[in-house]
């Protein structure tokens, strides 16, 4: 939200002279009249959050644009990277509503980040930061059938209870609903809901059985040989473990180093030459086995004022250069900020794809030859680390304690907005911990992993 309101504003800087409606959601009526007395006024070219109202919907257009003969252009502002198909649905009705409060709406724009756009050495150009798409022919379908929908919509919100819906898929899509929790607190705790990459086929045929619990699905019911070994761990709550780790572990080491990144994706470019939503990696966490089962951390955390790619890719090499050790990682996650950086970079590039050469990922032998019901049909880091390594944690991490808090909490830092350097430090320390367990919990996880295969 904080994302979509600050590309949002800068949206009127496209609108030289535009006025905007400071008046709250709950003072509507106050707004309308407003927006009314603006559309009079001939010497104001542009509204921003103009509100209207008819047949009891309300709404609030982002941008209104004065066009010639009194017409008016509707703009609809989005910070995502082109159109989607609900943004469609938004617009219709703004425009149905538009047009019954008597407004000649004869132009229907979204504007949208322009991810190619790269930030120049004199700062953001506006003007190519958005792309202005004419969507008006799209919109004109869904305006037709859109009275037709309407009562339905009105007789959903005018229901004392819950609308009967069953949770699934759907309930993702476009937005995560909030009711989630609330849908599923009744499901068991083994519910085929959560059962990954079942599809939407053979969740209907288990419906269609009344089997709600993985661990009740029959033995002949087809599954992928991952599902099957989720269910019969699931079943008979011993974990699976395959006979091959061992042979799998062997590439990883000891000694080895273990390697985690954080990045950032800002929507407006920070630095020179970055664009849109580009992945800008901050920091990194390195926890070090040598040959003696020495353990050592070293780690690299920016300081937001300069693009910090460069500093963290030789930050990197330097710290890696040591060794010809595996450098164990827990997805492809750090083998693509790599690749990127050795092409932002050429003259790093030697050394940057010699780490790409010793880079091995556990994930895939996780998820291959490892399975434990308190995964909870998870293979993420978060989950896998606490079932394989009892009294392994993240709880007691305060502020920073998953990527995307850290993503976020680096965005801030970065892009000023905290200006007490006590909280400034205090968001530098979480975030420094938070990497460091990361890779903490890589190694413990390695460490299980070859005791589970020791014969």
């Amino acid at each position: 939200m904080d994302i979509g309101q600050e590309v949002g504003l800068k949206a009127h800087l496209l609108f030289r002279g535009g006025v905007r409606i400071n008046e709250e959601p709950w003072q509507h009526a106050e707004a309308v009249t407003r927006t009314a007395k603006l559309m009079n006024d001939a010497f104001v070219p542009t509204i921003f959050e103009a509100a209207f109202d008819y047949e009891d919907i309300r709404i609030r257009v982002d941008v209104l644009e004065r066009l010639a003969n009194g017409a008016w252009g509707l703009r609809e502002v989005k910070s995502s990277s082109g159109l989607k198909d609900h943004y469609l649905d938004d617009i219709a009705l703004q425009t149905y509503v538009l047009r019954g409060a008597g407004v000649a709406v004869s132009s229907t724009e979204l504007l949208h980040v322009n991810t190619n756009y790269v930030r120049g050495p004199g700062g953001i150009s506006w003007m190519d930061f958005f792309t202005r798409l004419d969507v008006v022919d799209a919109v004109a379908a869904r305006v037709v059938d859109l009275p037709a929908r309407l009562p339905a919509m009105r007789d959903c919100l005018g229901t004392i209870g819950l609308p009967a819906a069953e949770p699934g898929s759907h309930c993702g899509s476009p937005y995560a609903c909030e009711f989630w929790d609330r849908c599923t607190s009744n499901k068991p705790a083994d519910w085929i809901g959560y059962f990954p990459r079942l599809s939407e086929a053979r969740a209907s045929e288990l419906k269609a059985r009344g089997i709600e619990s993985i661990s009740a699905i029959p033995a002949d019911f087809p599954l992928t040989p991952k599902q099957i070994i989720i269910r019969d761990a699931t079943a008979s709550g011993q974990p699976y473990v395959a006979t091959e780790l061992g042979r799998l572990l062997g590439a990883f080491g000891p000694p080895a180093s273990y390697l985690d990144f954080e990045a950032m994706m800002p929507p407006i470019p920070l630095y020179e030459g970055a664009r849109p939503y580009q992945t800008i990696p901050f920091q990194w966490s390195l926890h070090t086995i040598d040959g003696d089962g020495m353990l050592n951390h070293t780690e690299f955390l920016a300081d937001g004022v300069n693009d910090p790619r460069r500093q963290f890719a030789e930050t990197l090499i330097d710290a890696l250069a040591c060794s010809d050790d595996p450098i164990i990682v827990y997805s492809a996650y750090e083998q693509t900020r790599v690749k990127e950086l050795a092409a932002d970079f050429p003259d790093l590039s030697t050394a940057l794809n010699t780490v790409i050469s010793r880079l091995a990922d556990l994930l895939p032998i996780v998820r291959s030859a490892v399975y434990f019901p308190e995964f909870g049909f998870s293979n993420s880091i978060k989950s896998v680390a606490p079932a394989l390594c009892p009294g392994f944690s993240y709880d007691d991490l305060d502020g920073v304690a998953d990527g995307g808090a850290a993503s976020a909490a680096f965005l801030q830092l970065a892009s000023d907005r905290i200006t007490d350097p006590g909280e400034a430090l205090q968001l530098r320390v979480a975030l420094l911990a938070y990497c460091k367990r990361d890779t903490l919990a890589l190694l413990e996880v390695h460490r299980a992993l070859a005791r589970l295969a020791a014969p």
